[in-house]
């Protein structure tokens, strides 16, 4: 687009265009076409925001101090089982805990609050299997967030 600065040689070309006024209209189509696009991807991912709740395992009060010398199964967030810190197969757990602790009748179950549950209850089911009690670990409730 070429703009005249009045020079005569012009002139004819000018005065063509001179009762003309340029439009400055916005094209409104594709901002209504990207509206609703992503009102239609909100609306297809909005069902699964509802779905994505996080629980956390709720902490409880203390009833007793009661600490005796029991073998601790732990359990890691990727579902390794560990008897007092040395790793153990899942399916030798009840046998490698009567061996190294001859008079033990409970066990101290430990596990990271964001283990899947599959392997827990796998534990849970073995040591119920072979008669002992478990003792499961949680972290007491702080008495300070209680009364927020």
């Amino acid at each position: 687009m070429a703009f005249s600065m009045g020079s005569t040689s012009n002139a004819g070309r000018r005065s063509r265009f001179r009762g003309t006024s340029s439009l400055a209209e916005i094209n409104i189509v594709p901002l209504v076409d990207v509206v609703l696009v992503l009102l239609i991807i909100f609306m297809l991912t909005a069902h699964v925001m509802e779905f994505g709740l996080q629980v956390e395992v709720p902490k409880v009060k203390p009833v007793k101090e009661n600490v005796q010398d029991l073998p601790v199964v732990q359990i890691t967030r990727e579902g390794a089982t560990y008897l007092n810190d040395k790793p153990v197969n899942i399916n030798l757990l009840a046998s490698e805990i009567h061996r190294r602790f001859q008079n033990a009748s409970s066990v101290y179950l430990r596990a990271d609050r964001r283990t899947p549950w599959d392997p827990i209850a796998q534990v849970v089911a073995t040591l119920g299997d072979s008669k002992l009690a478990i003792n499961i670990v949680t972290q007491p409730e702080d008495q300070a967030e209680k009364r927020r």
